[in-house]
């Protein structure tokens, strides 16, 4: 799949109210332009909508369009502007106010009111601004329950191994593969799967788009034997019920034309056909999903005494270093995401004050009944405080640190609602000492609402950590319980060193969406506020 395709595109209605009056005798002719952020004060213009002649309180019909990243913090600019001529050059035309936000601001907000500026702390009179984002998708999705009978036996020594291939016709004619079953062993009156495919890439959405369906026998080796073939389209599908099936004789054309009396290589009947809605990680957004982020801090004694320029928790001139970096890195585009802006933080693995008891999960404000911090500066300000105030020791354990979390995903998976996810991000030097307690609280979490990102600072051997993101292979607890969906993702900071700042959050946060997606639909649990329906 090309990154391209999977782009999900966004769609922006602007109106405003109140706009100052340029124009000498009568009202301005206003148009708003849409600017994206491209690095320190550079702007590109991503789209514009039409002039309204006359209007101090325009509604504009253009939609802007912009490609959504959740895990970019993607800075807009809309600029409404007073047009006197026809050229396109914005410098000869009066500026009526603007607004600055992020793209995660909007889809989070769902509505987004806000006063226009002139320029920053002057107010554009009374002007105001109004955003609302739509998704531009179909968010439909085919689910089909299929089952043969009869097919031609084309194992020498057993039956046949059949399975289905589904190809939609391009423009071009040429048929692309859209979904393939899984292979059924040794029978000849297959029942497969109940799978679901989106309308999109089923049909583009079209339902009387031609699909071809290939039966095969299935053969170790790759040179699978046709069995026989059908054409058919979801209009046809979807007739099906359980009083009159739709069923299709599956023809092998070499064999039709040499028998006369040949009729079929055996008989495919749709079971079930039916359009089901498929929500995307936007609709759960925009249908009021808060992420609540909440980040635990490696405070144990292999990071290096804080006050020696070679420790990991040295503060270097600028006040940064690998922790607050990764902090300020993720917490950037996260927090957007999260209405009340407080964020849970703790350290591991140190002695805390006042009797300096080895704690595995202290808050990092030392108030233990309200661990929050105010935004991601508070974050940062309160590791600042605590450094010079808490021991470095050991062990490192993160179980603890997982547990807390997941005790309040669980309080949230108990609403049976897609209101909340939790997001936790370790940052850790990698020397993990309860590896066990830690697989079997990640087996755990896995089935509640929440992922897990750790970042390794320094240059310590992960390989525990690489074990715990389950990449190379389906991470397990202790008793051999696999994960119920991939949670976790790891990356080394150390591979970041030279990149811009933003790309360590692209690269960990790229899989959340689907994470989060994957955990409401595996419970069923569509968004808290339902999309509108797509108009086909």
């Amino acid at each position: 799949m090309m990154a391209a395709d999977c782009v999900t595109k966004v769609e922006l209605s602007v109106s405003c109210n109140n706009l100052i009056d340029k124009d000498v005798g009568s009202k301005s002719d206003p148009l708003c332009v849409l600017l994206l952020n491209s690095g320190g004060d550079k702007w590109v213009e991503l789209d514009r909508t039409e002039k309204i002649k006359n209007c101090q309180d325009p509604e504009f019909s253009k939609k802007l369009r912009v490609d959504y990243y959740f895990e970019k913090v993607q800075t807009l600019k809309f600029g409404i502007y007073d047009i006197d001529n026809k050229s396109t050059d914005l410098g000869d035309d009066d500026y009526l106010g603007g607004f600055e936000c992020t793209l995660g601001q909007v889809v989070s907000s769902k509505k987004l009111i806000r006063p226009l500026e002139l320029k920053k702390g002057k107010p554009a009179g009374k002007g105001t601004i109004t955003i609302t984002a739509e998704e531009l998708k179909d968010n439909r999705a085919i689910e089909l329950e299929v089952e043969a009978r009869g097919l031609d036996k084309k194992d020498l020594f057993g039956k046949s191994d059949p399975f289905l291939e589904f190809y939609k016709q391009g423009d071009d004619g040429k048929w692309q593969l859209v979904h393939r079953t899984e292979v059924i062993k040794n029978n000849l009156n297959p029942s497969w799967k109940k799978f679901s495919v989106s309308l999109q890439t089923f049909c583009n959405s079209d339902m009387s788009k031609p699909i071809k369906v290939h039966c095969s026998d299935y053969d170790s080796d790759g040179s699978h034997d046709l069995i026989g073939i059908f054409q058919t389209n979801v209009s046809e599908l979807q007739k099906t019920s359980l009083s009159s099936p739709v069923e299709f004789d599956c023809i092998h054309p070499e064999k039709q034309k040499k028998k006369k009396s040949y009729k079929n290589s055996g008989v495919v009947k749709i079971r079930s056909c039916k359009i089901v809605a498929d929500y995307s990680f936007l609709d759960y957004i925009m249908g009021g999903c808060q992420i609540n982020f909440t980040v635990g801090i490696d405070f144990t004694g292999s990071n290096g005494d804080p006050r020696s320029p070679d420790s990991l928790h040295y503060m270097s001139p600028n006040g940064l270093n690998q922790y607050l970096s990764a902090i300020w890195s993720v917490g950037q585009v996260i927090q957007d995401y999260d209405a009340d802006k407080l964020f849970p933080a703790f350290g591991f693995g140190a002695q805390v004050p006042p009797n300096f008891q080895v704690s595995h999960e202290f808050a990092l404000n030392f108030n233990p009944s309200n661990p929050y911090c105010q935004g991601i500066q508070g974050i940062v300000e309160a590791y600042r405080v605590a450094l010079p105030q808490v021991k470095l020791y050991g062990p490192t354990n993160f179980s603890p640190i997982i547990n807390h979390v997941a005790r309040f995903a669980a309080g949230a998976a108990q609403q049976g609602t897609a209101a909340q996810y939790f997001v936790l991000l370790i940052i850790t030097d990698g020397e993990i000492t309860d590896l066990d307690q830690t697989r079997q609280a990640i087996v755990e979490s896995s089935r509640l609402p929440m992922s897990i990102i750790i970042v390794g600072v320094g240059e310590a051997d992960f390989k525990a950590m690489e074990f715990l993101d389950g990449d190379n292979g389906v991470l397990k607890s202790l008793t051999g319980e696999p994960v119920a969906r991939d949670i976790v993702q790891f990356v080394p900071f150390r591979n970041f060193a030279k990149a811009p700042k933003e790309a360590l959050a692209q690269s960990v946060l790229a899989e959340v969406p689907a994470q989060l997606v994957s955990y409401f639909k595996l419970h069923n649990l569509p968004p808290v506020q339902l999309p509108k329906p797509v108009a086909k």
